[in-house]
């Protein structure tokens, strides 16, 4: 292996489940596969960060699917959901709902790296209200929250946009903001400051049109 081959960094987690864990098996299969001298950085929203030869990537993935290892790409794009632990259950604290809007928006390339959040109940663990859109269910609908920022002087809360969404209308409404930043935020751009700048109640008759 030419060690001057360009290194790709993949994110990795164990998906969306009972608690941010990882198994023996899949620990092992990701030290299998990084490189020597390398380090795992653990970062704040449930994600592992490998480095990898570029050449090795579409294998590394495929071997770390095999485990139930979900992989995302680092940069610019929409983060993999970051949820709370489902201490009630998937059902009733909406795991699946997770899943599939998980796996709608993740990856999803856009201005500056977006961090959508997931909870399942009031307690908030997942914190919904300090991150770029933030969802949390409450009794059979869900509310969304857009705007939050969780660092710096200027940290703040995200503003409530709609409330009790059906699974089927959530996913359209977070789907459509996802796309208008794509296509109206400036190149790093944060999301907090797309949203001061395009205006919320733009932003609201963008996604609900009369």
């Amino acid at each position: 292996m030419n060690n001057k081959e360009k290194k790709v960094k993949l994110a990795v987690n164990g998906g969306i489940s009972f608690g941010a864990k990882l198994n023996a098996k899949q620990l092992a299969v990701i030290a299998e596969h990084m490189i020597e001298g390398e380090e795992l950085e653990l970062t704040t929203f449930q994600q592992l960060y490998i480095e990898v030869f570029e050449s090795d990537v579409g294998y590394v993935k495929e071997k770390f699917m095999e485990v139930g290892l979900s992989c995302y790409p680092v940069g610019n794009f929409v983060k993999s959901l970051r949820t709370c632990n489902f201490c009630k259950g998937a059902e009733e604290e909406g795991m699946p709902v997770a899943i599939e809007l998980n796996k709608r928006i993740s990856g999803i390339s856009v201005p500056f790296t977006l961090k959508p959040a997931y909870t399942g109940c009031p307690v908030g663990c997942g914190e919904p209200l300090v991150n770029d859109i933030g969802v949390m269910k409450m009794k059979n609908g869900y509310d969304l929250y857009i705007g939050g920022k969780s660092k710096g002087q200027d940290a703040k809360t995200g503003i409530l946009l709609m409330e009790q969404l059906t699974p089927d209308k959530l996913y359209e409404v977070v789907e459509s903001i996802i796309s208008i930043y794509a296509k109206q935020g400036k190149k790093r751009e944060p999301f907090f400051k797309f949203i001061n700048r395009y205006g919320l109640e733009n932003l609201k008759s963008a996604i609900t049109p009369n």
